[in-house]
């Protein structure tokens, strides 16, 4: 199931997290925002393929949206 937010277009989404993700392990954290809400993966395939903990993957999940909050 894919996700979206607030009705934004996979490409329009994939376009905000590009631009609005950003610091120290952005790439990495790019891919497991685009991986949650563009191809739909749980927390826990997320913690299982970047190899972290579910924890991990909610805190980089949530700080992303923080991230593009005025944006969407």
């Amino acid at each position: 199931m894919k996700h979206t937010i607030n009705g934004k277009s996979v490409s329009e989404i994939s376009l905000l997290i590009d631009e609005h993700i950003v610091g120290r392990k952005a790439k990495r954290n790019r891919e497991i925002m685009k991986s949650r809400f563009i191809d739909g993966l749980t927390f826990e395939e997320l913690a299982e393929k970047y190899d972290l903990s579910t924890t991990m993957i909610k805190n980089i999940v949530y700080h992303g949206l923080d991230s593009l909050a005025d944006y969407v």
